[in-house]
């Protein structure tokens, strides 16, 4: 078996690489190219990059098409660029803007993987006659007792499993995941040492078509109908203030509500797309214990009525905590936690994990506390949800 889990030899064994003109492709593509793989690189054009002015170092713009190029040019490997703009904005700006419009908190990336990179990008793989797809992720990839299994990267910090629930058991199979297992700081040295244009380049913090990191001013462009003001209420229904569009706010917000003079700090509670509110009230009335999810990918066999027992991410920033997860048998689930979490906003997602590997994850469509508590919040009064769920 050769390091890619093929048996036969490098150079017989044909790798696509997905080259976003960042270091983590780059050293990617450096690396199974060094083994001897027959390397072919490919970028995605994924939208207008003269709608992105001022995005240094955003992932597919112009000059990332320019880096990857020299690094394959550099690597000795054919280089394609591949135009997706029209398949992106249907699949993944339009879903965001819609989202934002319908009060969640989307997470494009999770789309471009799921809808694009994954689905479009390793047909065209296949179209090549490679063997597999290999991306610069930082997850992991096992060959498990009921297939190809998705695991958490060796490095904590970097790991984009969370970014990963929607792939599936077969596309698992076609794709490698090479720098899974090293951290960050070795693929930077990696880079150094074979020489790449691009080992200093600064990794992308904001979502490749946002320019500026001005989610408003996108859903703005797109759908200036949706940007409408409306009124700031506390949960009993109390006005407070006014907004000039829910799409500048998020479940779980503090800063810049503009309602001073409370008693206690506000939080957004929930927003609602229907009458243009923006639900707010004091931390308390954050904490929910019941999830309930859209379009659940199972990497494990659904459960049966009983659910599962799992740790879940509700953000991707925080670290799973312990739940039972349900399939309703249509495509979607519940999670009940075992704890009441804050802050669970619709249109993010929700991972399952069994210690490292990915079991499973779905969408938020709403989130609710399932019994009154001891600050005699109801259910009705917690409820965070979206119109669109």
């Amino acid at each position: 078996m050769n390091s890619l889990g093929f048996d036969k030899q490098p150079q017989d064994t044909r790798v696509v690489v997905a080259m976003s003109g960042g270091v983590d492709s780059s050293v990617t593509a450096a690396l199974l190219a060094r083994e001897g793989y027959d390397v072919v690189g490919v970028t995605l054009q994924l939208y207008d990059h003269g709608e992105a002015v001022g995005k240094k170092g955003a992932c597919c713009a112009g000059q990332d098409i320019h880096d990857a190029r020299r690094v394959a040019d550099r690597l000795g490997v054919p280089h394609y660029v591949l135009g997706y703009e029209k398949r992106f904005q249907r699949a993944v700006i339009d879903d965001f803007v819609d989202s934002y419009v319908h009060g969640e908190t989307p997470i494009p990336c999770v789309r471009c993987n799921e809808r694009v990179k994954f689905r479009d990008l390793l047909s065209t793989a296949r179209e090549l006659d490679a063997d597999c797809l290999a991306t610069g992720h930082y997850v992991q990839r096992a060959d498990g007792p009921n297939g190809p299994e998705l695991h958490r990267a060796v490095d904590a910090d970097r790991d984009q499993s969370y970014f990963m629930f929607a792939t599936t058991r077969e596309q698992l199979d076609f794709l490698r995941f090479p720098l899974g297992g090293r951290p960050k700081a070795e693929t930077r040295e990696l880079a150094e040492e074979l020489s790449l244009e691009v080992a200093d380049k600064p990794d992308s913090q904001d979502i490749c078509f946002v320019p500026q990191g001005s989610y408003a001013e996108v859903v703005k462009k797109l759908r200036p109908e949706s940007i409408q003001p409306g009124e700031i209420v506390d949960v009993h229904g109390h006005v407070l203030g006014a907004h000039s569009g829910i799409v500048h706010f998020t479940v779980g917000q503090r800063r810049g509500l503009g309602i001073g003079g409370q008693a206690e700090p506000m939080y957004v509670i929930r927003l609602e797309p229907e009458t243009k509110r923006v639900v707010v009230g004091p931390r308390r009335y954050l904490g929910c214990d019941t999830v309930h999810l859209r379009e659940v990918n199972w990497l494990d066999p659904e459960p049966g009525p009983e659910g599962a027992r799992v740790a879940v991410k509700l953000r991707s920033a925080m670290e799973p905590v312990p739940a039972r997860a349900y399939a309703d048998g249509a495509g979607g689930g519940t999670v009940v936690l075992d704890e009441p979490a804050q802050g669970i906003s619709p249109g993010q997602a929700a991972v399952f994990y069994d210690g490292t590997r990915v079991v499973g994850g779905g969408w938020i469509a709403r989130a609710e506390l399932a019994a009154q508590d001891g600050h005699g919040v109801s259910r009705g009064e917690q409820t965070a949800s979206a119109a669109a769920s």
